[in-house]
This record gives C-alpha cells, sequence and structure tokens, in this order.
C-alpha cells in the first residue's frame, strides 16, 4: 500500500504532492531523498527502492521528472514500481510529453487522474483508454471554458463503459461502421562499439503496438513467424499468458484504440546496419578529427534521419568542423551535432576539422552517439505471421508496419 506520491523536479523542487490515505507523509522525506541524489549522484538514482530511515521508497525518473512514492508497510516492490511508470505512462499520453511547464499548466488534470489510478493506497483504474472516458484530456477550449466559466473539472459526470464489461479495459459494446485493426513493429536498436571498431554488444528492445476499432467484443490471437527469438516480453494485462507459454502464440481482447501489446528483446545480434569511423590526432595543442559514415549492411529500406553527436571534451578551446553533406552544429553546451540525414549514393559522408586544445594533447576521448530512422523492416528479424478474429466481421482491414531507429547507440574513439 502505498501512502504519498511526489513529483520532483530536476532541481529537487516538489511540484505536486498527493497523499493517499489517512497517514500524512511528510515532505522532510523528499529533503532525505535529494540530499542523497546531490552526494551520491547517479548511482543513488539508479535504485528504483531506497530505504530511508522512516519510509520505504520507490522512485521513476522519466524526462527529468521524478516519481517518487512512499509507504512504511509491508508490499511488493513490483506493485510499486510498476504503478508509477504507469502513472509517468499516462502523464506522457494525456500531456503530450512531461517537463515541469506542462506538469504545473496542468496541475488539475494530474490531480484528477491520480484520485481515478489509485484509492487509499492501492492500484485502481490504470487504462489510459479508460482514464480518458473518466477525464477528458487537455485541449485550448477546455482550457478557455475553464477560465470562462470558473470551473476547473474536466471530471466527466457518467461512467465509463467499461464498468458494464467482464474485462475492466473495454467498454461493454462499442460499435464501428468499418472495423480495423492495426499491428505496429517498433524497435529500438542498443549497441556499443569500441575504438577498435569491435562490436561489443547489439540488442533489440522492441514494442508491440496495436490500434483497435473493432465492434462487439472480439477475441483475436496474433502469431510470428520466428517467436523464438524473443527474450524479456512483457505483456499487456489483456493477454493470456497460457496460450503464450504453450504455443507462444498472443491470445487477447483488445483495448479500444492505441495500446502496446507486449514488448521484448532480441539479444546478441551480429551487426549493424551502419559504420562509424572516428579517427583522432593529437599534438602541439591540436587534434585533428576525421569520422566517415556509411552503410555496412543494407536493410533493404532506405536509412533516414542519421545523426551524429559528441561531447566536446572540458580541454577544447575552440572547434573548426565542416562536413561534405549535411549540416554541422555546434551547440552552446560543448556538443557537435551532425545532421547527416540520408547517405547519397555517389560519397560517403565524412566529417573533418581542428580542435584547439588548452593541453599539449588530448586525454579524455570523445564518445560518438548515433541516431537513425529504417521504415518498413525490423531489424531484429521478427515478423509477424496473421492475426484472426474471433468472431470474424463481414469486412476486417488489417495493417502491419516496422519501424526500427537508434537507442543507446554508441561508437567509442
Amino acid at each position: 500500500m502505498l501512502q504519498c506520491i511526489f513529483l520532483l523536479s530536476d532541481s529537487g523542487e516538489v511540484m505536486l504532492e498527493k497523499q493517499l490515505t489517512g497517514h500524512r507523509v511528510d515532505r522532510s522525506i523528499c529533503d532525505w531523498f535529494w540530499d542523497h541524489v546531490i552526494s551520491q549522484g547517479d548511482s543513488f538514482k539508479s535504485q528504483s527502492v531506497i530505504a530511508s530511515p522512516t519510509h520505504y521508497l520507490f522512485q521513476v525518473v522519466r524526462e527529468g521528472i521524478t516519481f517518487l512514492a512512499c509507504t512504511q508497510v509491508e508490499m511488493p516492490p513490483l506493485m510499486g514500481i510498476e504503478f508509477l511508470c504507469r502513472v509517468a505512462d499516462v502523464l506522457s499520453d494525456y500531456l503530450g510529453g512531461l517537463n515541469e511547464d506542462v506538469i504545473k499548466d496542468n496541475f488539475v488534470i494530474v490531480y484528477e487522474l491520480l484520485d481515478e489510478m489509485i484509492d487509499n493506497g492501492f492500484p485502481l483504474t490504470t487504462e489510459p483508454n479508460i482514464l480518458r472516458e473518466m477525464i477528458a484530456p487537455p485541449n485550448i477550449v477546455s482550457k478557455v471554458l475553464s477560465v470562462v466559466t470558473g470551473t476547473s473539472s474536466n471530471v466527466s459526470d457518467t461512467l465509463p463503459g467499461a464498468t458494464g464489461s467482464c474485462v475492466p479495459w473495454r467498454a461493454a459494446d462499442p460499435k464501428y461502421a468499418n472495423n480495423e485493426i492495426y499491428v505496429d513493429l517498433v524497435e529500438e536498436m542498443d549497441a556499443v562499439i569500441n575504438r577498435d571498431g569491435v562490436l561489443v554488444k547489439c540488442e533489440i528492445y522492441g514494442e508491440v503496438r496495436v490500434n483497435s476499432h473493432l465492434s462487439g467484443f472480439p477475441d483475436l490471437t496474433l502469431s510470428f513467424v520466428n517467436p523464438s527469438i524473443l527474450d524479456d516480453v512483457r505483456f499487456h494485462p489483456c493477454v493470456r499468458f497460457r496460450p503464450w507459454e504453450s504455443h507462444q502464440i498472443l491470445s487477447f481482447v483488445p483495448p479500444d484504440g492505441e495500446f502496446k501489446l507486449m514488448s521484448y528483446r532480441v539479444k546478441k545480434l551480429k551487426s549493424t546496419p551502419l559504420y562509424v569511423k572516428p579517427q583522432l590526432t593529437s599534438g602541439d595543442g591540436k587534434c585533428r578529427v576525421d569520422v566517415m559514415v556509411g552503410i555496412k549492411n543494407d536493410p533493404g529500406k532506405t536509412i533516414d534521419s542519421i545523426t551524429l553527436q559528441f561531447q566536446l571534451p572540458p580541454c577544447i578551446l575552440s572547434a573548426d568542423l565542416t562536413s561534405n553533406h549535411g549540416t554541422v552544429n555546434i551547440l552552446s553546451n560543448k556538443t557537435c551535432s551532425w545532421s547527416i540525414g540520408r547517405i547519397p549514393k555517389d560519397k560517403a559522408p565524412s566529417l573533418s576539422g581542428t580542435l584547439m586544445l588548452g593541453t599539449e594533447r588530448l586525454h579524455v576521448f570523445p564518445t560518438f552517439q548515433v541516431g537513425f530512422r529504417i521504415m518498413g523492416v525490423a531489424l531484429s528479424g521478427l515478423q509477424t505471421n496473421k492475426v484472426d478474429l474471433n468472431p470474424a466481421p463481414n469486412r476486417l482491414y488489417k495493417g502491419f508496419r516496422a519501424l526500427t531507429q537508434a537507442g543507446e547507440f554508441e561508437v567509442r574513439s
């Protein structure tokens, strides 16, 4: 049972406090927490469960916002962590992102969402589609009306349709003129390449996202061609675990609208779609930089939105960098950003230039962060087989898409 939730900014300010039970948690616990964040740094913020002198704390950090929950009673730690993750996901979905200004501008809606999502310290309604029926997402019209009428509540006067359904994530009997279901495979590639060009780590984090507009009470099955490659799978509550365990088939009654059906990892991949070859030579107070980027393994689809970023070391006094393709910018925080876009067929993009050093030689070499996007292909190799619907409507429109983009893709120099 959670007793209190705090939302902290990246400076430690308490932006929101929600007491969940009759036992009031003092804000001094936030001061204790932030003092340890300052003194211990990232090692402390990476701990999901923390034991303070008076409480057990659960923390989740999203976009610089710290979601902090407190309890003094025995409870499953994963329940507290999962609930905070769900709160962060719902707020990000409702508000179009997470940052300090957005939280403060939509203070009332955040409170109303927390009122519906947890009751007396126990999670209650956490399904985004049901919450949207109960609390209207913010928009310009609602903000203007709240100013004119003086009312700030966004809570609906009627109960959501799911209250009459045997599954809490789906309305009782939705009806559509066209029955549609679309399945998206969205993957992120995490890779580390050392200074010798050797691939140290390469894995995929992926999500199966579904957009469902189906009448009645459909029962769906989704199968894959090669499900054996999947690791660390996590499912939406609508998924029945027994069919997956026995036949690796997803059997579920879908929520209405968009939702994340499952997430997965594919580990120990052998190659990346791009190569990045940095070469840095320093001496006599200067450092020569040469970086080449090109296609290593052609995925069969266009690789676009290619970017390369690296942090200039503190000893750099000035930088003169140019490229034969794309644009190069040096940001105020000493970050060099090279926007390549697509790789041309007639030449390999290269960046070169000179860095002026405040020391004789460069002792700290930068790490290059690579970004890219590939539409129409899942680099993990995962392939959807088919979607079956029972009962089958007269007209059913189905669609499948795939997208792979760079996650934590690092090239060390």
